[in-house]
Formats: C-alpha cells, structure tokens, sequence
C-alpha cells in the first residue's frame, strides 16, 4: 500500500464520518482519528514483531516505553 493509497483511506473516512453528522457540529476529531488509528497501528505491528515490544517501538519510531504506556492505554497488554 502507498502512501498516497493510505492518504485515500483516511481521506474517504474522514469524508464518510462527516457525512453521518447530517450537519451537526464535529468535536475533538484530531483525537478521535488518532485513537482510531493508533491501537490498530499497536496491535498490527506488534503482532508482526512477534511480541517484542523494542522491536516494534524501533519499527514505529518511538521509546519502548513510550510504546508500553501506549500499549497499556489502549488495553492491549495485561498488567503483571
């Protein structure tokens, strides 16, 4: 997928979401699109890099802990 194919996606959703407002007013939507982004984005790449949480916060580009905090925000790792 190109970027310019995923810029299509997040355009069309945005576009879609928008839509279903029938014109009320958005709020906070830089957050709700990045919600909705981020925990799929957590989960698809950590479960490509087998569970190991430095090497997928080395492939997104952020501190391991950063990734770990994320990844407890988003309910997708268990407290110990």
């Amino acid at each position: 997928m190109t970027r310019k194919e995923i810029d299509d996606a997040v355009r069309t959703s945005v576009e879609a979401y928008l839509s279903d407002l029938r014109g009320a007013e958005p709020g906070r939507l830089h957050d709700l699109f990045m919600a909705a982004a981020e925990r799929p984005l957590l989960d698809v790449v950590l479960r490509h890099a087998e569970g190991n949480q430095s090497r997928a916060a080395d492939w997104l580009g952020i501190n391991r802990n950063t990734l770990r905090r994320k990844l407890h925000d988003h309910r997708l790792v268990k407290d110990k």
